[in-house]
């Protein structure tokens, strides 16, 4: 049997399905614009790029989930800080429940 090495793509396809969930997280510590919250997800080893980024938060917003300010910068043009909302917080309440429930389910398998 060959075994073809594909982690990569493996890890990839993890972490997209995964990517929206760690938003809510970032957001829910604390308010952020989207280039802090590239710079975290990459200092998580959960790299990602802004053209993968502004697709998601538009998607939470439209949802419910996150709400936008806009506030001035000492550095350049104003940034669009994005917070995360009571409907927000509840889905990540659901999905912390929901990723317990997988990695204890994972790991029974493993064992």
């Amino acid at each position: 049997m060959e075994v073809i090495n594909n982690s990569d793509n493996v890890k990839s396809q993890m972490r997209k399905g995964i990517l929206e969930y760690c938003i809510l997280g970032i957001l829910n510590k604390k308010d952020s614009y989207a280039s802090s919250i590239i710079t975290e997800l990459k200092e998580a080893k959960m790299i990602v790029v802004e053209g993968t980024l502004y697709p998601l938060l538009i998607r939470q917003k439209n949802q419910g989930l996150l709400t936008y300010r806009w506030e001035e910068s000492t550095q350049g043009p104003p940034r669009k800080y994005y917070s995360i909302t009571e409907k927000g917080k509840a889905q990540l309440a659901e999905m912390d429940a929901v990723w317990n429930e997988m990695v204890e389910t994972i790991n029974l398998i493993r064992k």
